[in-house]
């Protein structure tokens, strides 16, 4: 890519996160040209791009052939499923396109050896990086805590809490086929299934991503899960949380060094309003507290706006523009990185392209 050309990106994925990707691209950034989409559906595929997203149609055909986009020249893959193949990202790699991805890899130094090893022997091959970043695991509890580090003298302690309702949550096969609300509060567990599993992972590995960032040296990350059930029965979309089943999920990550915790993330998650009464009541969103000196608190929460009137659906919206921005935004960062891993530590601060607007 060179500065007379826009970058030549591909879509993976067009559920919630990855339609916000494409809107913005096409609403907002004349510096990134789209040559291709891969969708999962047959009823997606053939159409425009342009089209799927609800905006004009921009020439660009969905498809679910894998080959097809590994065919195409780009620069980079902004790869957004929301279950991960390790192959397929290898492929793209191996074919010369760098990847952002908001769906796993925030610390590749801790995930599996051999995971590791394949992605990095698909970037040597060919000679492309790959990133991943979002919102939580991500900006909160990656790049916050290191640029609030810049203030501090020593730290004690990092805690993130996040408090979330995902009744509105229009990825309905997260909820339900990954998360498994709705089914009886002793199946679900921290590896019940291969979604929670996934999930358990990039929450400890990004743990280890703030203590090894941060010289914690911390022996071991401990995760406990809490299941809490419905008081009622609860409609989220087509789906019925029965009473007696899960309603909300208290899960904690603790970076542990000699048997003290240097680092907590809490989430607090709920369906349908239900909130134990012995649960934390932080307020709805994310609260990053560090201990040290100084000690510090910051809270964060999206909403489609603070000034005026807006949808619920375009409050929910703003939380999925954030997890696409964070990676949308890291496009150029991360084709001017050198091959291969580059994370939330490895690159330059990661800002607007758009700004104010006037450009």
């Amino acid at each position: 890519m060179t500065a007379s050309r826009p970058f030549r990106v591909i879509q993976w994925a067009t559920g919630a996160v990855g339609t916000e990707m494409v809107r913005t691209i096409i609403d907002h950034r004349p510096d990134i040209e789209l040559v291709g989409a891969r969708v999962y559906s047959e009823d997606k595929a053939g159409i425009d791009v342009g089209t799927l997203v609800d905006r004009t149609p921009i020439g660009v055909t969905a498809t679910t052939d894998v080959d097809e986009i590994l065919s195409l020249d780009a620069d980079l893959v902004l790869y957004a499923p929301s279950f991960t193949n390790l192959d397929d990202v290898c492929a793209l790699l191996e074919s010369g396109k760098n990847v952002a991805t908001p769906s796993f890899l925030f610390h590749p130094r801790r995930i599996p050896a051999d995971d590791r090893e394949k992605l990095a022997a698909a970037c040597t091959k060919g000679d492309s990086t790959i990133h991943g970043g979002g919102l939580n695991p991500g900006n909160l509890s990656g790049v916050l805590p290191l640029a609030l580090s810049g203030m501090s003298r020593t730290i004690d302690r990092i805690t993130l809490q996040e408090r979330a309702d995902w009744t509105l949550w229009e990825s309905t096969a997260i909820t339900f086929d990954g998360m498994w609300f709705g089914r009886p509060t002793e199946e679900v567990t921290p590896t019940a299934n291969t979604y929670l599993s996934f999930l358990t992972r990039l929450f400890v590995e990004q743990t280890w991503f703030l203590s090894d960032s941060l010289n914690g040296d911390i022996d071991d990350v401990s995760v406990n899960l809490e299941t809490v059930p419905a008081t009622k029965d609860l409609q989220i979309f087509d789906h019925v949380v029965e009473a007696g089943t899960t309603a909300g999920q208290r899960w904690s990550f603790r970076g542990q060094r000699n048997g003290e915790t240097l680092i907590e993330f809490e989430t607090l998650w709920t369906v349908g309003g239900e909130y134990p009464e012995h649960w934390p009541k932080p307020r709805d969103g994310w609260t990053l507290t560090i201990e040290g000196d100084p000690s510090m608190q910051t809270h964060f929460f999206p909403l489609a706006s603070f000034t005026r009137d807006a949808s619920i659906e375009e409050h929910v919206r703003a939380g999925l523009i954030t997890v696409a921005m964070q990676v949308v935004n890291a496009i150029p960062a991360v084709c001017a990185a050198p091959a291969g891993f580059a994370t939330m530590a490895d690159l330059p601060l990661i800002r607007c392209y758009t700004g104010f607007g006037n450009t």
